[in-house]
């Protein structure tokens, strides 16, 4: 009697190595080959196959069943040869002047993939990389690993590790359902100039764990002016002299700023000293100059039915820079009913450095009202 081989797991992988670029740099996206562009001018380093890696190495004890189709270069290639994952390469991308990528690339990939039975599709990328495996595959299962400025689909992990482990569970024959995401994305022209304009741009069928896959974001500003009033009251009043106070980004802390009729960049990052504005609009080096050996805080928000406080629309927070002002300087701000949404899910740090968000994990201090503070936990992915 012949023994039959095992199928393999078969993988699909799609890289856009230009995503995330514009957010270390105050550009807030990277669609577009000038914003990259301008992006690498600027002195961006691209991350996404880094993301990527963290997710496969998940799986690193299954790279024997696997059988991934992927594309030549920082598409996908390097990653594989890195982690020494035998790939093969279905598509081969025309780059320009400066090795970059575009998003035809990443449209022509994921069309070839569809028609190779995959298991799964895996990518990295953004809002626009998901429009762009949404507009070419059909009847195919996908992943996204976040690795954008804009996280607003609902087709991605909460993190690299989250999409790895649940790659794991699928290539170990683990009961996993299926269910379907809306693809999101928002007009990056008018985001720059402090706009938030969604539009839903169609679904994609992903595994339903949803332990791991991120809400899609809520959007709008907090409805409720009175506790956002309050929350300022809190902040203001504790505020000290001669601290410089690294202002987040998103509408709950752009209230406080508007409180102290300060100027505010709604999707960046600005900085005070004294209740007034030193720098508007910062990078993340620019952030690291400013505080370098000086006493800082730094307040955010998080993100609304998803629960990030690093890593979503605020990657000019480095970890270098959270690591300078530390732990117990970072002051977080929301409403109970942004809380509540959550579910009892925990807040996120996905900085991108593994042990900076193991560290910040664990219970914290979130700022709910005037004098009103709820202790409520920062998870590290061991859900």
């Amino acid at each position: 009697m012949t023994n039959k081989l095992q199928r393999k797991f078969r993988l699909g992988l799609i890289v856009n190595p230009l995503a995330g670029l514009g957010g270390t740099v105050g550009l807030k996206g990277s669609d577009g080959q000038d914003t990259a562009e301008l992006a690498l001018q600027k002195g961006a380093k691209p991350l996404a196959n880094e993301r990527i890696k963290i997710a496969l190495k998940e799986v690193s004890d299954y790279y024997q069943n696997l059988e991934v189709f992927t594309v030549s270069g920082d598409m996908g290639e390097s990653t594989c040869n890195a982690l020494g994952i035998p790939c093969h390469i279905v598509h081969s991308p025309v780059v320009n002047h400066n090795g970059a990528t575009s998003f035809e690339d990443t449209e022509s990939a994921a069309r070839i993939m569809s028609e190779l039975n995959l298991d799964l599709l895996l990518f990295a990328g953004g809002d626009g990389t998901a429009r762009n495996i949404c507009a070419s595959v059909d009847n195919t299962t996908v992943l996204g690993v976040p690795a954008g400025c804009k996280i607003h689909s609902g087709v991605y992990a909460i993190t690299p590790k989250a999409a790895g482990r649940i790659v794991k569970m699928l290539v170990a024959g683990e009961l996993v359902s299926l269910t379907d995401a809306d693809v999101m994305d928002i007009d990056e022209t008018l985001f720059r100039q402090g706009i938030v304009k969604a539009k839903r741009y169609g679904e994609l069928q992903i595994p339903a764990e949803l332990r791991y896959v991120q809400n899609v974001k809520m959007g709008g500003k907090e409805s409720d002016e009175l506790v956002l009033q309050d929350i300022a009251a809190h902040v203001i009043e504790e505020m000290e002299e001669d601290e410089l106070y690294v202002m987040g980004s998103g509408s709950t802390v752009a209230f406080i700023m508007e409180e102290l009729g300060c100027d505010n960049t709604l999707l960046g990052v600005d900085v005070l000293l004294d209740q007034q504005v030193v720098a508007s609009d910062v990078t993340a080096a620019q952030l690291l100059d400013i505080v370098a050996g000086k006493r800082a805080k730094l307040v955010i928000t998080l993100i609304g039915g998803q629960g990030h406080i690093f890593g979503r629309g605020n990657q000019q927070l480095s970890p270098q820079l959270i690591k300078e002002i530390g732990r117990d300087n970072i002051i977080v701000v929301a409403t109970k009913t942004k809380l509540q949404a959550l579910e009892g899910r925990p807040l996120i740090a996905d900085t991108g450095d593994v042990e900076l968000d193991k560290m910040l994990s664990g219970p914290i201090t979130v700022v709910t009202g005037y004098h009103d503070q709820v202790i409520y936990p920062v998870g590290y992915e061991e859900l």
